[in-house]
């Protein structure tokens, strides 16, 4: 199978009076179905490498590739628009708008993509919280939610443009065992349907049920 999220030289050094190397000279491939980890120390890089491959940040040096197509001459704006048609993001703290109900916080990024009519993203909404058994809280808002219910409601707002790359970054860090197992289970199953899923996790448990592990450490692969 051919890779869909590619990453050659990549490399992301912060500037200054000693310049901060965060990743360094990372080559990695990723293809359909992947539910792959990244794992090390803190401050190893594990973050830095995800916001690289989710276009989230810019490299100082190597690409990122996405079904074949270098991304290293986009500027922010386009960007931005890959990102918002081809990645879902999954964060260890929701971020959730508080003003907003559940419901209304999965329909946010279709607004954003304007791919979607109003009826369809309601629909498309509800059929995303009914799947992860959010939908008898559909129309609460956040601060009434457990931090499991807001992180998989986090996790619907992530699926909400259909991405092929769902990225996420400690998912389970604030969470309890229980919760932090079935937010596991959820990736691990959106990665059977055919989605390419990448986490960091500091849980060593956790990352032992992945499909594929990567070890960074001081800014590369080890």
């Amino acid at each position: 199978m051919q890779p869909s999220l590619q990453a050659r030289g990549l490399t992301r050094i912060l500037p200054g009076p000693v310049p901060t190397t965060l990743v360094e000279g990372i080559d990695l491939d990723f293809t359909p179905g992947d539910f792959a980890v990244i794992t090390g120390p803190s401050g190893s890089g594990k973050s830095s490498l995800l916001y690289l491959l989710g276009l989230l940040d810019p490299p100082t040096g190597g690409d990122v590739l996405v079904e074949g197509a270098s991304t290293a001459e986009l500027d922010g704006e386009q960007r931005a628009r890959v990102r918002l048609e081809r990645f879902g993001f999954v964060f260890q703290f929701h971020f959730l708008l508080p003003e907003f109900t559940v419901l209304e916080n999965v329909m946010l990024p279709m607004r954003q993509l304007g791919r979607f009519h109003t009826g369809d993203m309601h629909a498309r909404a509800e059929s995303l919280l009914g799947a992860l058994d959010m939908l008898p809280v559909a129309h609460k808002r956040p601060d009434a939610l457990s931090g499991g219910q807001r992180q998989r409601t986090a996790v619907a707002r992530a699926l909400a443009n259909d991405p092929e790359f769902l990225l996420a970054d400690e998912p389970t860090g604030a969470l309890d065992t229980r919760n932090a197992a079935a937010v596991f289970t959820i990736l691990r199953d959106l990665a059977r349907e055919g989605r390419t899923v990448i986490a960091v996790t500091h849980d060593e448990g956790l990352a032992a049920t992945a499909d594929r592990r990567i070890r960074i450490v001081d800014g590369r692969l080890v």
